[in-house]
């Protein structure tokens, strides 16, 4: 008898629900060396032999170095087992008629190639690089099978990133525990499945000192992420400021307060809207002339994509939120007076009753100049222990983007702009419409002249011949 060797085998608990899973959507997400991506390889390997030649799949990456490493992992699994790599196609051919193709996506648009193909399986490595959920479903609507291979999405992806903010929102947030399934409203099934490096048990017997590198890497927030793939803490953000003690329950707040509101425009990207109170001081929780956000509104149909709605119909809208409040001003982003030959997004806004001046969108401080990010830092810092910003639980999506905004890997003093940011920006165009500067600590100064009497220093003079001051 001829002996039998396993070339692969998924692991007990996240990769062999992984395989089981009868879902449409899946998301396998969490630590690092959870062994993620072992797992969508060994699942390919269970759906071809499945279906043999009518399974046809497809596996993407954000980046061309990612990919080359998962397309080593797979030589490593799939070359033992009969299966030809054809490096120009990027594909691997089976036995028995199955394939699998690689591919990243460097750029959004790069995902309209893949129109009129027809894939039974579709996998998309670290999802949290996309900033934007839009590639991601244009491929989903590539996956059909003619020959009846039930289809189905799966991807892989760390906490962090600039999709961050989506794909927590989609995948974690409604079952933070996982294993339960959402139905969303075409009647499809997603489910998540978190993974920790405890679950690989290879990994963590043939490299004993991985969990001791990762805990000597980063800070504590850093390591809980890539250890326990915990979701509410954001490796990288560019507001670790942000705490639970800037979020607060909804309160009656004083009709004599100063009140305003600061816009970001946008309509294939979202909009977002806040409405602020600024206290006076009367209220002992909130010190005099921080700002409390009591309302916002979020245009999107989705995590970072717009409602393409009009500027008239947004203005109306706008209105008819904030009826009864007496606001002072509203500030807007300066690209809404852009003019391409008609009334420009504020004159039209305006005509609808939401009246704006134009907001200060310096971003990042210049020779001595107020910078935005820093007037929302500052608030968040606040003084004396207590922040000069607080937000309703009634704001979800600002609660939601600004804690999961990332530096921008080009310049570290700016946010990544490819993230979902436009709730944040609204709210830097506030801050800097009241700006703020925390004072620092009071320090006696320093004394000139010794608090010494001229007999004093006389005879110090006979002792030394010298006045030391």
């Amino acid at each position: 008898m001829t002996e039998q060797v396993i070339i692969w085998e998924p692991q007990p608990g996240p990769q062999t629900a992984l395989l089981r899973c009868p879902f449409f959507e899946v998301f396998y997400g969490g630590a690092r060396g959870g062994g993620k991506t072992d797992g969508v390889l060994g699942d390919w390997l269970n759906h071809a032999d499945h279906y043999g030649r009518h399974a046809n799949g497809l596996m993407v990456r954000r980046e061309l170095t990612q990919l080359r490493e998962t397309i080593e992992r797979s030589k490593e699994i799939y070359t033992p087992l009969g299966a030809r790599y054809v490096d120009d196609e990027k594909q691997w051919r089976f036995r028995n008629g199955a394939r699998l193709k690689f591919a990243y996506l460097e750029r959004d648009a790069d995902a309209d190639a893949y129109q009129g193909a027809s894939f039974s399986r579709l996998y998309v490595e670290e999802i949290g690089t996309f900033p934007d959920p839009k590639p991601i479903f244009k491929l989903m609507a590539t996956l059909r099978s003619g020959a009846g291979v039930p289809v189905g999405f799966r991807a892989t992806g760390n906490p962090g990133g600039p999709g961050h903010g989506w794909v927590k929102a989609r995948y974690v947030d409604p079952h933070p525990l996982g294993m339960k399934p959402i139905t969303d409203e075409n009647g499809l099934q997603r489910v998540f499945i978190p993974a920790k490096v405890s679950d690989n048990k290879i990994l963590t017997s043939n490299d004993p000192q991985y969990v001791n590198r990762i805990k000597a890497s980063g800070s504590a927030e850093l390591v809980k992420a890539w250890l326990d793939g915990d979701w509410n803490v954001v490796a990288g953000a560019f507001f670790p400021e942000f705490t639970a003690r800037h979020v607060i329950a909804p309160r009656a707040l004083p009709a004599d307060w100063t009140r305003f509101r600061s816009m970001d425009w946008g309509s294939a990207r979202p909009f977002g809207v806040l409405w602020f109170a600024v206290s006076d001081g009367s209220m002992d929780e909130f010190p005099r002339g921080s700002l409390i956000a009591y309302r916002e509104w979020y245009g999107a149909s989705a995590p970072n994509i717009g409602l393409k709605m009009p500027a008239e119909d947004v203005g109306i809208e706008i209105v008819k939120r904030e009826r009864g409040d007496r606001l002072t001003y509203g500030v807007l982003d300066p690209s809404a007076w852009a003019s391409d030959g008609g009334p420009s997004i504020a004159e039209r806004l305006f005509r609808s009753g939401a009246s704006f001046r134009r907001a200060d969108n310096s971003r990042v401080a210049k020779m001595g100049a107020l910078g935005g990010w820093d007037q929302v830092r500052s608030r968040l810092l606040g003084e004396d222990g207590r922040p000069m910003i607080y937000f309703f639980e009634s704001c979800p999506a600002i609660i939601r983007t600004l804690p999961a905004l990332q530096h921008d890997k080009d310049r570290i003093e700016d946010v990544d702009s490819e993230g979902d940011d436009h709730m944040p920006d609204a709210l830097r165009y506030g801050c800097m419409s009241r700006p703020y500067v925390r004072q620092l600590e009071k320090k006696p100064p320093p004394e000139f002249w010794p608090s010494m009497t001229i007999e004093q220093l006389w005879n110090q003079k006979r002792k030394s011949n010298v006045i030391r001051i």
